[in-house]
């Protein structure tokens, strides 16, 4: 039965062995199945090549074949990599290959991830860059070119200790080639073999793969993670193709300390294009930064960070665990080795997590205090709670702050706020797992909102009970105060303080010029949150106000969100609280242009 045919959906048996069980996604070469090994007892992840018109030609139709073959063959030669999806084998049914692949449990690939939660942090971004570029490294050096690096082939998934998207795979090497054994190279007649927007402009004028050329996708794949959009997108595929060859790609705005990488990896002439060793150790210094950028706990806070002692619990029952294979692995650097062993901790880093383990020793005055003497709270923290923070020596993030409650949230610009308390069986597995959770449990809330960081309040070894056997999990603003209540603690009708607490999606009625308050987006609102913007450190707030809204149709075009552009507009809210702090962060929004009201059928 050919592939591809409605028969080879769910429920079909696959060599006597697969059951498929639904449809993981697909691509330009064939559909990726979730599927029962009968033999096993187990899941695993099956590639079927499909051929979108049955009278394909022959040759062409061969070539797509011998294309699936070679990504097993690379692919496999690639087995045991951490960063590379592993491939178990290739059989042949009706005629045709399918490929058995690892299947990767709770996995969200990054085109999807990043269309979800919008843009991530610089350090997020460069911690995924050293793992696809670790992973790219070991293909060069067995001359396996991938081709198509791209968001929708990087796999984010939950790490062995559960920390949420830790673990990061590069997929579908359908398309890799190994150019110096006179393989054939499986580019079809009618096509560029890649992804438009992510080739390098050597491979779009149709020059041969090499590791540069990589590289220079990768940098296209960070810079549409850290700025939202890749840097060639066009309105056409010819147009991209166009600006890849002809055009330097948009100043990035939001890339911070991850703009010298791109613009490294991003050079037209792939001579002078960053190589794999200067790339790998830039990011590397993004993702473990030197104590006086984002310091870490100190040793007098608390006890060791808990990605030296996490556990690494047995794999899952239903998880097909290859066998280990002898694999001449390649060294790798100092620095890499370091940060592939934070594990965990890069998760925190990464993420915008900084936890403050601010307990003493037992016996120790102050012990009692639930989170130690140097947080100070004589009480446990209580969801919802508004904190201000102190910090020492005043400097935001060093060291444990110094906190105070505002349970009401009524009292001067809260710093932040108590968004979630995970539980821990002991002040152990808090000191362990509380910063993991808190990451994961603000993830979400920090995707929306422009410019915050989460502090992990881990309970003190005496003060565990007194804290309710819990971990606070704080949201503050980065550079400064939130002025107010975020997430699901603001009540409808409420006036923004300041547009720091807007977040994405939100809907304001716009009752003037300067003050906004917060509706359900079911009914009646003049304006949505779409996403932020960063105006240049020379821009006044008073000029920001008069051209906010063309930087937020530049850059957060309301189109993008499904928006018809001849009934809507961009608009933009400009705070003190974002000039105060030098942030400089607008808020981009969508309106009707004939200043109506929308309604909750908008997209």
């Amino acid at each position: 039965m050919p592939s591809g045919s409605p028969a080879s959906g769910a429920g079909r048996v696959i060599a006597g062995r697969y059951v498929l069980l639904r449809r993981l996604g697909g691509g330009g070469m064939g559909h990726v199945w979730l599927a029962h090994d009968q033999r096993l007892a187990c899941e695993v992840a099956l590639k079927e090549i499909v051929f979108g018109d049955p009278a394909e030609p022959g040759q062409d139709r061969d070539a797509r074949v011998a294309r699936a073959r070679a990504e097993a063959r690379h692919a496999a030669g690639l087995r045991g990599h951490p960063h590379v999806v592993t491939v178990h084998d290739v059989l042949e049914h009706d005629g045709l290959p399918w490929i058995v692949m690892e299947y990767v449990a709770g996995a969200v690939d990054l085109r999807d991830l990043l269309a979800r939660r919008g843009r991530l942090a610089p350090a997020e971004c460069a911690r995924i860059g050293l793992a696809v570029l670790d992973a790219l490294t070991a293909g060069h050096e067995r001359g396996v070119m991938h081709r198509d690096v791209k968001p929708a082939n990087i796999l984010l998934a939950p790490d062995r200790a559960g920390a949420p998207y830790g673990r990061v795979l590069l997929t579908d090497y359908g398309i890799s080639v190994q150019p110096d054994t006179g393989e054939t190279r499986y580019t079809l007649a009618s096509a560029l073999i890649g992804t438009v927007g992510y080739l390098a402009p050597e491979r779009a004028a149709g020059g041969p793969a090499t590791p540069a050329a990589d590289l220079f996708s990768l940098g296209c794949t960070l810079y549409h993670a850290v700025e939202g959009r890749a840097p060639f997108a066009r309105a056409s595929p010819l147009a991209s193709v166009a600006a890849v060859v002809t055009e330097e790609p948009r100043p990035p705005l939001r890339a911070g300390a991850l703009e010298p990488v791109l613009r490294g990896l991003l050079v037209k002439d792939p001579g002078l294009r960053a190589s794999a060793r200067d790339t790998e150790a830039e990011l590397a210094r993004i993702v473990t930064p030197q104590s006086e950028t984002y310091p870490r706990a100190q040793p007098e806070f608390g006890s060791r960070p808990p990605w030296e002692t996490a556990p690494h619990p047995p794999a899952p029952v239903g998880t097909c665990v290859p066998s280990p294979v002898p694999t001449r692995r390649r060294r790798r650097p100092h620095a890499l080795r370091a940060v592939l062993a934070g594990g965990l901790g890069l998760l925190l880093t990464l993420g915008g997590t900084w936890y403050a383990l601010a307990g003493r020793e037992p016996g120790v005055p102050g012990a009692a205090l639930p989170y130690g003497e140097a947080v100070g709270l004589a009480e446990p923290l209580a969801e919802g709670d508004c904190v201000r923070a102190e910090w020492p020596g005043g400097t935001r993030f060093a060291g444990p702050p110094r906190l105070s409650r505002d349970p009401a949230c009524t009292g001067r610009a809260p710093d932040g706020q108590v968004v979630a308390l995970p539980a821990s069986a002991s002040a152990g597995e808090a000191r362990e797992r509380g910063p993991a959770l808190c990451e994961e449990r603000t993830r979400e809330l920090r995707g929306r909102l422009a410019d915050v960081r989460t502090v992990a309040v881990v309970p003190a070894p005496d003060g565990f009970e007194a804290a309710g056997r819990r971990t606070a999990c704080l949201v503050l603003g980065a550079h400064g105060p939130l002025y107010g209540p975020v997430g699901d603690r603001r009540r409808p009708g409420t006036a923004f303080a300041d547009p720091a607490t807007m977040q994405r999606r939100d809907c304001l009625d716009v009752r003037s010029g300067r003050e906004a308050r917060l509706v359900s987006c079911a009914g009646e609102h003049d304006e949505q949150v779409l996403g932020f913007v960063r105006l240049g450190g020379d821009v006044t707030l008073a000029e920001a106000r008069s051209v906010a809204d063309a930087a937020c149709a530049r850059e957060v075009p309301p189109r993008d969100y499904g928006f018809d552009p001849s009934v809507h507009t961009a608009g933009s809210w400009a705070g003190q609280g974002a000039w105060k702090s030098g942030t400089h962060a607008v808020v981009c929004t969508v309106k009707r242009r004939n200043g109506g009201t929308m309604e909750g059928a908008e997209p």
